[in-house]
């Protein structure tokens, strides 16, 4: 089992099935040692659990919540497209976008909650650059949606 799996039993935290995409593109694509991950919603079992704007239908809370759902669909899809960790290197960057009313600005405490759930799971390999967004509203009506894009051992290297 790898270490990071590990993790993710002494934290007890269960993955989610990797979501599908909610319209013509992959979720997951590799190029040049690129792992990019389409953005992920706050999706379990096919079901979009937390929709509007913080500020009006979400409070801060639910959606540090959704932050953390949508974190967990991202290592999902890592997971699996790096062969159950053995290829994955790192992540490198995260992308937030936290509907908000505009007289909201909490966004970087909602998404302490996705980087934080990443430093938890992943360690050093969980360190990451990112930038959080604030539009008024998001595909399906998701409360929050993570971009990521992470770093991959190419096939012939060694996974550490």
């Amino acid at each position: 089992m790898h270490a990071i799996d590990k993790r993710l039993r002494q934290l007890d935290i269960e993955l989610p099935q990797p979501t599908r995409p909610a319209g013509a593109y992959l979720p997951v694509i590799c190029q040049d040692g690129l792992l990019f991950v389409s953005g992920q919603f706050p999706m379990l079992d096919g079901e979009l659990r937390y929709r509007g704007q913080v500020g009006r239908q979400q409070d801060v809370a639910n959606a540090c919540l959704a932050a953390e759902l949508a974190a967990l669909n991202v290592l999902a899809h890592i997971r699996q497209a790096t062969h159950h960790w053995q290829r994955f290197a790192s992540l490198l960057r995260l992308e937030g976008h936290i509907a908000s009313t505009a007289d909201w600005h909490q966004q970087p405490e909602v998404l302490d909650s996705a980087s934080q759930l990443f430093d938890q799971v992943l360690g050093e390999q969980g360190r990451h650059t990112r930038t959080a967004f604030a539009p008024s509203h998001l595909p399906l009506d998701a409360t929050v949606e993570l971009v990521v894009i992470a770093r991959v051992y190419d096939s012939h290297s060694p996974s550490v």
